[in-house]
């Protein structure tokens, strides 16, 4: 139990994503949503007017499958009996460590293979042609890198991008980007050479990028032709990540004497929830 509880604890600390999103934990293989898609209309018409028929809201199914990632290190009998330090805790500390790095890269690029499906893994679209079930984008400007040619190096599309999130999501938003990335957006200026990258000038309170906290998270990839260096959305509603039943460690020194493993596995999933409360910057033209 002491095992379990430490790897829940740095799971919970290493994994960007993971501290953005809604988290639940269920009791079943795989946990099923229905959204409502809208798509009602009405009319106006006058007391004595016949009345058509109207359309009707159109619901989506979305399921989430839990799965599962393990661990099986090993460790002698006689180091366990003699070392000086707790070799049982430290494995526990090695996994907890694998698992959230693991789980992180699978929230931004899992394949939903036999992981979870991350948020760069649906299909990316013009935002002006976005359709649910799709991640809508912004277009950068420029084939390799932000378009800098508008003279305000290249934050018009970080601007954007902030915009073509809905209003209802924009006051919880963040942006996701890597280090790298960062980087080069804390060098960006307004039309009037002003920073807009803001430092925190309160303790506890976090920067800000035009107005907006930023998320680091090394899995998202950096500036380059094609890729999508940067998320931008409200995490908590877009994105949800199901836990089954927490982490399950079995001591074994039987199998392989003179032995012990520690077979630890974790059963995990992941996926986008709402498809309207995030938004991607592409690097490309068009």
């Amino acid at each position: 139990d002491q095992m379990e509880t430490a790897i829940d604890r740095v799971l919970g600390t290493v994994s960007a994503v993971r501290g953005l999103s809604r988290v639940i934990s269920i009791s079943a293989a795989s946990y099923s949503k229905l959204v409502n898609l809208g798509g009602a209309t009405s009319g106006w018409v006058g007391e004595n007017d016949s009345r058509s028929s109207t359309s009707t809201p159109q619901l989506s199914k979305l399921e989430f499958p839990a799965m599962e990632i393990y661990a099986n290190p090993y460790a002698s009998q006689t180091l366990l009996d003699d070392a000086s330090v707790d070799i049982a805790a430290w494995l526990a500390e090695e996994v907890s460590i694998e698992f959230a790095e693991e789980e992180g890269a699978a929230f931004i690029t899992g394949n939903g293979v036999a992981k979870p499906r991350g948020l760069l893994s649906y299909d990316m679209v013009a935002n002006a042609s976005w359709a649910w079930g799709k991640v809508g984008y912004i277009a950068s400007g420029s084939a390799s890198t932000f378009d800098t040619d508008t003279g305000n190096n290249g934050t018009e599309k970080l601007v954007s991008l902030i915009h073509a999130l809905k209003q209802g999501y924009r006051g919880n938003a963040r942006f996701l980007m890597t280090t790298s990335t960062l980087e080069t957006v804390r060098t960006m200026k307004d039309a009037n050479n002003n920073y807009v990258w803001q430092p925190s000038v309160q303790a506890g309170t976090p920067a800000t990028l035009l107005g907006y906290q930023v998320v680091d998270d090394d899995n998202m990839p950096s500036i380059g032709a094609d890729n999508y260096p940067v998320l931008f959305g409200d995490f908590q509603r877009a994105y949800l990540i199901v836990d089954r039943q927490g982490i399950r460690v079995l001591r074994d020194p039987y199998s392989n004497k003179p032995y012990v493993s520690f077979y630890t596995t974790k059963r995990v999933g992941g996926g986008i929830q709402n498809f309207q409360a995030v938004k991607a910057l592409k690097i490309a033209t068009s």
